[in-house]
């Protein structure tokens, strides 16, 4: 089944320029996944009492419009497949008049977050969410790994704070890309995203941002004080 909201774009989610911010576009899908669960029992509450979570592994997101200050919006997910541990889940973004201005494609991981470690979707869940591999898109998301460029620029480290946080007591997903997206040209216009999110960074984390590229295409990973990433992002315009 496909799960739907509507929204109408606020001043607080837009930016400078009164265009819906590349951050509070990826908000927009997180909720309306978060909303998903909440309406089919299977949100914050259950999470806590099976001491479960969904993690997200990766985006790709395709943005042929950004909404600005004021314009209604519609956004949907689905679920169209479960492997194992995994839940594949799209998105899409509609003006009122059905026209698609955003479709995403996204990796989540179950984890049970008492021992750190994958565990089996149930049929409880797939059932509660449903399963559609025929709505799955077919866009040209791009692969699911980024290669990371040979050569870049390390850029100062800084800490993570509480308002990084979410509920699962780790750094947000949307959060990781606010901190990319702040090493960008200003005016920078992202089309094309792809995030993965490799490991979990908590409160007392120390980030050590890397940025390579040019014009019209960055790679920005956020890593840990040995080099490895907990996020790495490829921003196209």
């Amino acid at each position: 089944m496909k799960y739907s909201f509507s929204g109408r774009i606020r001043f607080s989610e837009s930016d400078e320029n009164g265009v819906l911010s590349l951050n509070s576009l990826v908000n927009y899908l997180q909720d309306c996944s978060t909303f998903h669960a909440e309406d089919h029992q299977m949100g914050l509450a259950w999470s806590r009492e099976h001491h479960q979570a969904w993690v997200l592994a990766a985006w790709q997101i395709l943005i042929d419009e950004y909404p600005v200050l004021g314009d209604e919006v519609t956004v949907s997910t689905w679920a169209y497949g479960f492997r194992n541990c995994i839940g594949y889940r799209n998105y899409s973004m509609e003006k009122p008049d059905g026209t698609l201005i955003v479709r995403a494609n996204s990796d989540w991981v179950l984890m049970d977050m008492e021992k750190g470690i994958p565990v089996k979707v149930s049929e409880e869940q797939t059932n509660a969410y449903g399963v559609h591999p025929e709505w799955k898109l077919t866009d040209d998301f791009g692969p699911r790994k980024i290669k990371i460029p040979s050569e870049g620029t390390v850029l100062e480290p800084f800490g993570i704070q509480e308002y990084h946080l979410d509920t699962n007591h780790h750094v947000n997903n949307g959060q990781y890309i606010q901190m990319a997206y702040g090493y960008l040209p200003s005016g920078f216009r992202t089309r094309k995203l792809r995030a993965e999110y490799k490991m979990q960074a908590h409160l007392g984390d120390c980030i050590y941002p890397r940025i390579s590229g040019e014009k019209n295409a960055f790679v920005i990973t956020l890593n840990d004080e040995k080099g490895e990433p907990y996020f790495i992002g490829e921003f196209k315009q």
